[in-house]
């Protein structure tokens, strides 16, 4: 079957690019001297998660339970849950550890140790640091951390300090990610200290966002870098630079339903429902729309976005609004809409179409969501 019997809209997964992507941040890692434990939240499929990781049971980060459940059924059992932990939660963690995951908790007060601690079954936790004010986490080196790790003495283990540099996210420019970069593993590094002088281990001190994996100089003092988007990568990295649009390996098949000539207008079956909302390059120099356009052979076609969406029709136009001819792609041709945020983007489809060196499909990978 090729990308040309579809129904449409379908999501794309070019395998070429997302093996690239993977062994190129790999090596990066590798030659840094730190492990790279993987954010599955962006692919949601195992056999994407396979893809890095190999035959392994992790490590690999998560940001919700059910993906958590999903892979330990899988046979990854390394997991970190890195979203702060609501206590209610907490039979839910215990469950999976019964099952014989190592599942490790994050927490970033006193009051979140104490119920974690409370269970008495030794839960490992890392405590959450805040190296941006970009949103949960304690400050760095604060006393706080003291009362957090002593908290999760009594009854749980306190394996050490995480953080995400959210605000990568928000640079421009390679030196501006590089400097966020160091503030990150500062932060965790000077955390990380003032645990050991009090007694604690900390074996673990975890930073992650694709940016600054990319641009960090040093990751001294770091134990494991957790990222997700780079297997994948969409525009706003791209805007960033840390990859270029060659890179992106997921893209949304959608096909034209009909014009509006005057206004200079294609329109498509990926609205908003298949592309998301995501509008993340509005804040960056070039704002992509709800997504780039490409053929069906993945050529971008110069600087047609989908600038509008509703939510089953996508409206392709020129990025300045400007009139073009729309003769080229009459009613039933196929596209191709590269994604603004690829994690929000394949949340909206159940499956990848994989192929390899073409369009002719090689496989089906079913994702999965919800919490």
């Amino acid at each position: 079957m090729r990308l040309a019997d579809l129904e449409t809209p379908r999501l794309v997964l070019e395998a070429g690019r997302m093996e690239a992507n993977v062994a190129r941040l790999k090596a990066r890692l590798a030659g840094l001297g730190v492990a790279l434990r993987p954010h599955v939240k962006t692919c949601k499929s195992v056999e994407v998660a396979r893809a890095i990781v190999g035959d392994q049971a992790g490590p690999i980060t998560v940001s919700t339970l059910r993906e958590a459940e999903h892979f330990l059924e899988n046979g990854f059992t390394d997991i970190l849950y890195a979203v702060g932990l609501a206590p209610g939660k907490l039979n839910h963690v215990l469950a999976l550890r019964h099952r014989g995951a190592d599942l490790a908790v994050v927490v970033d007060s006193v009051e979140a140790a104490q119920a974690v601690a409370a269970r008495a079954e030794g839960i490992p936790a890392l405590i959450e640091v805040d190296c941006d004010g970009h949103r949960a986490g304690v400050k760095p080196a604060d006393p706080l951390l003291l009362d957090i790790a002593r908290a999760l003495a009594r009854g749980a283990e306190p394996r050490g300090v995480m953080t995400h540099a959210g605000d990568s996210y928000n640079c421009r420019g390679a030196e501006a990610i590089a400097g966020m970069a160091e503030r990150e593993r500062d932060a965790v590094v000077r955390s990380a200290a003032l645990l050991r002088s009090a007694g604690f281990a900390c074996p673990v001190v975890s930073v992650g966002s694709t940016p600054t994996a990319t641009f960090a100089r040093s990751l001294e003092g770091v134990t494991e870098v957790r990222a997700g988007v780079f297997v994948f990568h969409d525009l706003v990295m791209a805007g960033l630079g840390v990859c270029g649009v060659e890179d992106i390996a997921i893209s949304v098949l959608a096909t034209v339903i009909g014009h509006q000539r005057d206004k200079g207008w294609i329109i498509t079956d990926a609205g908003w429902m298949a592309l998301s909302r995501d509008r993340g390059t509005s804040r960056q120099a070039v704002d992509q729309g709800y997504g780039l356009v490409c053929a069906e052979d993945g050529r971008v076609l110069g600087d047609l976005v989908v600038a509008d969406a509703n939510q089953e029709h996508g409206i392709v136009a020129r990025r300045d609004g400007s009139p073009f001819d729309v003769t080229p792609w009459p009613v039933g041709t196929h596209l191709r809409i590269l994604p603004n945020h690829a994690c929000a983007t394949a949340a909206q489809h159940d499956a990848y179409q994989v192929v390899r060196a073409g369009d002719d499909l090689v496989a089906r990978w079913p994702r999965f969501n919800g919490w």
